[in-house]
């Protein structure tokens, strides 16, 4: 009996050490993301599941990080805003495949790696913000040269993520040359030199500086919510804003987004936090804390962007969009858009 009792004991203490030790699992995400913005979801995360997450803030060198630490880096999910970002994580071997039913399910064909290797789990448009009392309502990216716009258009520097992604998904839907011609006429239609940041867009608009401006759409959500200040507020009231397409296409959008690192030690929690950020609960998060659109069609974006009217997202996928990164900076400098 009394060795009856004891294996029992044993047996039981054995189950309570695994349901601890299960129970006991940490995830470390890697982020280039001001962890403020992501901690809502995590906390979240957390609660659901018993599972809490630490984070890396890296506002630089995140590849060279992860590639530094090789096969005993503690990250299990790598985080970053821009696509690119996360497609130089892939070239450089940094992440490993995910197939997962929910991700493919939720996150849009042109805004996941073909492979598994990263998925979108939000995103920005890039918008046109026009001054309020122009006669305007529709714009294509296209017509941003026109010289109807002469001395009417601001923008931020051209060598900005922001506007080497949008000029790369020119070069994705017309080539290269049709694309330096294109930029070359935005240029000329510059109010002022590029500078600033998009918000300055929209305060340049109130101030009568330029009729137009290139910006993210999330921003208008900072700006009209009150988050940027009183003054912010007032740029974003004085502002109408356009979804515009590329005349064959759709709206360009950026993303934030997120990889499964290559030897992450907690690779099935981390998968499961994964599938927790495309969750309708998740991404509802995405959609009232940074205005940001979800990446899941049935979730619907904060009231404040959702006024901006419906969002066709452009159907080329951001790996080649990307692919032309290289080549959009050049047609910057060879412009000389920023000068």
């Amino acid at each position: 009996m009394r060795a009856y009792l004891t294996t029992t004991l044993l047996s039981v203490a054995s189950i309570f050490t695994i349901a601890g030790a299960a129970s006991a699992a940490e995830l470390s995400i890697y982020t280039t993301r001001e962890p403020g913005l992501i901690q809502p979801l995590l906390d979240s995360f957390t609660s659901e599941t018993g599972i809490k997450v630490n984070t890396v803030f890296l506002k630089d060198g995140l590849v060279e990080r992860v590639a530094s630490e090789g096969e005993s880096s503690p990250a299990d999910i790598l985080m970053t805003v821009d696509a690119g970002n996360l497609i130089d994580l892939v070239e450089k071997g940094l992440t490993q495949p995910v197939d997962s039913a929910a991700l493919k399910e939720a996150v849009p064909e042109q805004l996941r790696d073909a492979d598994g290797n990263w998925f979108a789990l939000s995103m920005r448009a890039r918008v046109v913000y026009a001054a309020k009392d122009l006669d305007l309502n529709t714009i294509n990216y296209e017509d941003l040269s026109d010289p109807k716009w002469k001395g009417k258009l601001c923008i931020r520097s051209g060598q900005h993520p922001y506007n080497t992604a949008l000029i790369a998904a020119y070069i994705a839907h017309h080539g290269a040359e049709e694309a330096e011609t294109w930029l070359a006429g935005v240029k000329d239609n510059l109010a002022r030199k590029p500078a600033g940041g998009d918000r300055e867009g929209a305060k340049d608009i109130l101030g009568a500086i330029c009729d137009i401006a290139v910006g993210n759409s999330y921003y208008v959500g900072l700006m009209r919510s009150g988050r940027g200040g009183e003054e912010q507020k007032q740029w974003g009231d004085a502002i109408k804003v356009l979804l515009p397409t590329f005349k064959d296409g759709g709206t360009h959008v950026n993303i934030s987004g997120a990889a499964l690192a290559k030897h992450a030690p907690n690779k099935d929690e981390a998968v499961k936090l994964l599938e927790y950020l495309v969750s309708d609960d998740a991404q509802k998060i995405y959609a009232e804390a940074n205005f940001e659109y979800p990446v899941k069609a049935s979730v619907p974006a904060d009231p404040i962007i959702a006024e901006l009217g419906e969002l066709k997202i452009d159907a080329k996928p951001l790996t080649e969009v990307v692919a032309n990164r290289k080549q959009a900076s050049e047609l910057v400098d060879k412009v000389g858009f920023d000068n």
